[in-house]
């Protein structure tokens, strides 16, 4: 039974170009993810002209421009997402997209039931009460937050009327890509346990370790970006994963959840069969004689184990055998 939900993250990795949109849907399909997920605004809603890049942009990109100027070659308009979501229901997979503002959101509110609020939205407190009163489930990124600032997001959300059991709180480091010793995995885990709330986590390191290792310490979101190719033009395409690592994450995480099973420790069906082959039991190591005393000196432990368990050991000592016993019998 799959327990964690996995969001391919294509955000702007379409480049502002609906039929790559669709290639980055049919990707995800084939990977084996929940969902696809893009990011809906308007840019002057968004971003006023003077703000600057992120160096990962610049880096990435290898351009020099304002954010506004980014961002407005990377918009798909409201008619493109109308599309994209029928097309993803046509491929039978679950669409999302992030809204970056309230007017978005609205849009939003007729193509999905799952309100993804990126990091940066954390601590904007009247977009917070407006996603809130939407009452949908809603996943929380955390990038460069701490736990005041989630407790607040939390308190927002939940006193605009969604309910607590309807959020699910993301951890993840704001850096394309994220050091691994940036990446502080275990402060999923103190999150979960601060509030008492489901946990997931938003990944943007190289590779699919992290990712799968946060599924083996409980996370039940996983996002993770991925592009159809990282040398493409963008600020995301060289921190992202191609088709084929998509896909091998998802196998990763699925095989992790099979694994982790239901944590009660018992003999799995497949073992039993081995218990007698793999055990051992109490046997004569030389001939015994009816009457004798049994002791470490006639006594040895080997397999198989069908016979008398070796954790009987003492009460075994010092009784009378009752007969005849050659080296190897069981007693």
């Amino acid at each position: 039974m799959k327990n964690v939900f996995i969001i391919a993250e294509a955000g702007v990795n379409h480049n502002g170009d609906i039929g790559l949109a669709k290639k980055l849907v049919d990707a995800a399909v084939n990977a084996g993810v929940d969902a696809v997920k893009f990011q809906t605004w308007k840019t002057e809603l968004l971003v006023t002209k003077q703000a600057k890049q992120a160096e990962y942009q610049i880096t990435n990109t290898g351009i020099i421009e304002s954010q506004f100027d980014m961002l407005k070659k990377l918009e798909l308009s409201y008619d493109n997402f109308r599309e994209l979501k029928k097309y993803c229901d046509a491929k039978n997979i679950i669409f999302i997209s992030t809204p970056d503002e309230t007017e978005s959101a609205d849009f939003l509110v007729g193509l999905q039931e799952i309100f993804k609020i990126g990091s940066g939205e954390l601590t904007n407190l009247p977009f917070l009460r407006h996603i809130g009163k939407l009452k949908k489930k809603v996943i929380l990124s955390t990038g460069m937050g701490n736990l005041g600032e989630i407790n607040s997001a939390l308190e927002a959300l939940i006193l605009a009327g969604t309910a607590k059991e309807n959020i699910t709180v993301l951890h993840a480091t704001t850096e394309y890509p994220c050091p691994y010793d940036e990446v502080n995995l275990n402060a999923m885990q103190s999150i979960g346990k601060a509030f008492q709330i489901k946990v997931g986590y938003s990944d943007h390191t190289k590779g699919i370790e992290v990712p799968v290792a946060a599924v083996a310490l409980g996370a039940t979101v996983i996002e993770k970006h991925f592009t159809l190719d990282q040398t493409m033009e963008g600020p995301d395409h060289k921190a992202s994963l191609e088709p084929q690592e998509l896909a091998a994450m998802v196998r990763a995480i699925r095989n992790i959840e099979q694994a982790l099973g239901d944590g009660v420790k018992v003999p799995s069906s497949s073992e039993i069969k081995n218990i007698k082959v793999a055990r051992k039991s109490i046997v004569a190591s030389c001939s015994i004689q009816a009457g004798e005393l049994f002791s470490a000196d006639n006594l040895a432990v080997k397999r198989p184990g069908i016979g008398l368990s070796p954790m009987k050991w003492d009460e075994i000592i010092g009784q009378v055998a009752q007969k005849n016993y050659m080296p190897d019998d069981l007693l």
